[in-house]
């Protein structure tokens, strides 16, 4: 392998042509995300000659806060790209993330989040390197393709299924705009107690909704949707984005309904696994981790790693979170 050139592009009409297998790096999810407000896109290219053998793609998304800075930006990205079978992944992946640093701190970019790396220890020394610092995390799947889903139940949440169709609740998918919007309103109102938790723009969803990379699970009770949840769908993979439900409306119930008919649908249209993107830091407690797991999935300890850009503060937090 010769040495890694790295191009970082920012425009669609200046893209490449990419052979692009996941849905968070592909040249689609970067068009979809340039035209999302609030967002920008990064798609960082390396090259060996002229020959791409990598791409990963970033996204720079403006938010607000309670609290002081009102407005900032975080740069975030899932998963660390994709990479030609013959190149020297860890090794092309530090150059990358060396040169989205600089940009993005060119940017005025806050802080930088990666999350849904491959294994645990992947880039581990680069990441390092270039100021980031590691949060241990839990994540949970479920393998699909070795079990029917129902034989994973424990009797917990097979009993909250069936209070659930007791009540009278029922679950199906989206198909209409204000299907779409009714959902938007409970996401919304359910997230806005949760701190740490970001919502896209709702045109991002629309748009892989209706680019087929997605569905949303609408849950009713007597004709009034009480909850749903959003998937996305790469390769062989579904990944359950959001869940949300209303307030004191059979909440455990309507969870439970709503996450099983997102289990059932991937397992029928044939996904080998469904990943829950955001159960959390792995507290001895954590009510949804222990949900979650209840429909019989794996949980396996990950890092997410960050790196704000003000030094002192990233020297603190990288002190608290020393391993």
């Amino acid at each position: 392998m010769n040495e890694i050139k790295v191009v970082i592009i920012s425009k669609s009409e200046n893209l490449p042509p990419m052979q692009c297998n996941k849905l968070f790096h592909s040249d689609e999810m970067f068009k979809i995300i340039e035209k999302t407000p609030g967002q920008k896109p990064y798609m960082v290219i390396a090259y060996d000659d002229d020959k791409i053998v990598a791409h990963m793609l970033v996204m720079l998304r403006r938010r607000g806060s309670l609290f002081p800075p009102y407005l900032f930006t975080q740069g975030r990205a899932y998963g660390e790209g994709e990479y030609t079978p013959d190149c020297n992944k860890e090794e092309v992946f530090g150059e990358m993330l060396k040169c989205i640093t600089k940009e993005l701190r060119k940017a005025l970019c806050l802080y930088i989040e990666f999350s849904d790396l491959s294994t645990k220890m992947f880039g581990y020394s680069k990441f390092r390197s270039n100021g980031f610092f590691p949060v241990h995390w839990m994540e949970i799947h479920n393998s699909l393709h070795s079990m029917k889903p129902e034989k994973r139940l424990t009797v917990k949440i097979r009993k909250s299924l069936i209070n659930a169709n007791k009540s009278g609740l029922k679950t199906k998918l989206a198909t209409t705009d204000k299907e779409f919007s009714d959902f938007f309103k409970i996401l919304k109102n359910y997230i806005s107690i949760k701190i740490r938790r970001y919502i896209p723009d709702s045109k991002l969803f629309r748009d892989l909704l209706q680019k087929g990379y997605g569905n949303i699970f609408t849950t009713y009770h007597k004709d009034i949707m009480v909850g749903g949840c959003l998937c996305v769908y790469s390769e062989t993979n579904c990944y359950m984005w959001y869940l949300a439900s209303k307030k004191n409306f059979y909440r455990k119930r309507t969870n439970a309904i709503t996450t099983w008919a997102a289990i059932k649908h991937a397992y029928n249209q044939g996904y080998d696994h469904i990943y829950f993107m955001d159960v959390g830091l792995p507290f001895k407690r954590n009510n949804f981790r222990e949900f979650i797991l209840s429909f019989g999935g794996k949980p396996v300890g990950t890092y997410r790693w960050f790196r704000c850009s003000i030094k002192w503060i990233n020297k603190l937090l990288s002190w608290s979170y020393r391993e």
